[in-house]
């Protein structure tokens, strides 16, 4: 644990985002591991892969069809004998005799002798025999090993951040495993006597726990691994007993819950005790804010209201989260309002929007509790802290969700 004053000082959105990239940085530098190709989407791949074979591996048809000479078909209509038929799968044949033609399937390999195939539907077939109805130069439909990539050639470079289209390429040339870069591993710790797991009946003064579950779900939708996702009571010696769990299987853990100024305020009662930094950001919702290290492990701690915990994930954590696992950013657009909106003064205002035909639309109020409406909302609205009155038409920056 690095020990560090407590502060009750605002800061600016910038100031605490910079703050979190201090302490996440540092994550880049993980080990690399062999991923199965099968399971390697989205991973980031950590040396450069050549290919171990040609692509095509053997020369092969590329049409349901027959495989003949093309001087044999120079002159059509032409009726030639037929000397066999080769499937997809089988191994090579015996040559093909002259002025004969050989049945082949799509990807079933040419016999040697044939350099051309002519698609079954310029043909008719014959009792031993097949009518060729139309001619075909040396070289139609016939797929020669290389043509797409030789061994030896670079076929994804180090870093590429693998989607379906590489994975398809790497799995072509039969690589069973994959160098990627080990991704971020996060757990999620939320705190409150109040919570309980989805399934469960409510009593009185109870709600669900969907903090846990959001946050989950905003890593790994982020390029992160999430290895726990736990729950504790208001109680510090079950929350250090959770949390030491947290820090020993994880890079980094979020917190939510716990952090403002109530009486049972107990992750920053615990991390404010061995050096953990909580106050105040200057923003609406997710004022609220603390930063630990616990065992070398960062420890973000957010609000406990749904959308503050949101809206903190993505203004602080998401932006540097998306660089480590090799993301792009996240996109920004300056778009209109359709409405006017109020905000208050002295803090940036995040609000749920919707993008619609001529500008944005704010899908609710600011109320950090309203979580059902941010499932309507497809961007965060920022307003500057420094604005307290837009009206409808002026240009706002929206956050792409």
């Amino acid at each position: 644990m690095t020990a560090r004053p407590a502060t009750t000082s605002a800061r600016s959105v910038e100031e605490h985002r910079d703050r979190v990239e201090q302490l996440l940085r540092p994550l880049a530098a993980r080990d690399v591991e062999d991923a199965g190709t099968a399971e390697a989407l989205g991973r980031r791949l950590a040396e450069e892969v050549r290919a171990p074979v040609d692509l095509p591996v053997f020369r092969n048809s590329g049409m349901d069809g027959y495989a003949v000479r093309a001087e044999s078909v120079a002159v059509t209509p032409v009726t030639l004998p037929l000397a066999g038929i080769v499937a997809a799968g089988q191994p090579g044949q015996a040559p093909l005799p002259p002025g004969a033609a050989m049945k082949v399937m799509t990807g079933a390999p040419i016999p040697p002798g044939a350099d051309c195939v002519v698609p079954v539907e310029d043909t008719r077939a014959g009792d031993g025999t097949v009518t060729i109805e139309r001619g075909r130069k040396t070289g139609d439909f016939v797929r020669e090993p290389g043509t797409d990539v030789h061994a030896g050639d670079l076929l994804v470079p180090a870093g590429t951040l693998l989607a379906p289209r590489h994975i398809a390429a790497l799995a072509a040339v039969g690589l069973a495993t994959l160098p990627v870069f080990r991704r971020v591993a996060a757990a999620v710790l939320t705190t409150g006597d109040e919570l309980m797991p989805a399934g469960k009946p409510l009593r009185p003064g109870q709600i669900y726990n969907s903090n846990g579950i959001a946050l989950g779900a905003a890593l790994a939708a982020n390029g992160v691994e999430v290895v726990s996702i736990e729950h504790s009571t208001d109680d510090p010696g079950e929350f250090r007993r959770k949390l030491g769990a947290a820090t020993r299987a994880a890079d980094v853990v979020f917190t939510s819950g716990g952090v403002s100024k109530g009486d049972f305020e107990v992750v920053k009662d615990v991390l404010a005790g061995i050096g953990g930094e909580f106050g105040s950001v200057a923003m609406q919702p997710g004022g609220p804010q603390g930063l630990s290290v616990v065992e070398g492990v960062p420890v973000l701690s957010f609000p406990g209201n749904p959308v503050s915990t949101m809206v903190s994930f993505e203004v602080f954590a998401r932006p540097i989260l998306r660089e480590l696992s090799g993301l792009p950013p996240v996109p920004k657009h300056d778009v209109p309002l359709r409405d006017s909106v109020r905000s208050p003064a002295g803090r940036r205002q995040f609000l749920r929007g919707r993008l619609e035909p001529g500008g944005v639309a704010p899908t609710s109020g600011p109320g950090s509790h309203l979580i059902a409406a941010m499932a309507q909302a497809d961007v965060l609205i920022e307003i500057p802290a420094e604005v307290t009155e837009l009206a409808a038409g002026s240009t706002v920056k929206v956050w792409e969700l």
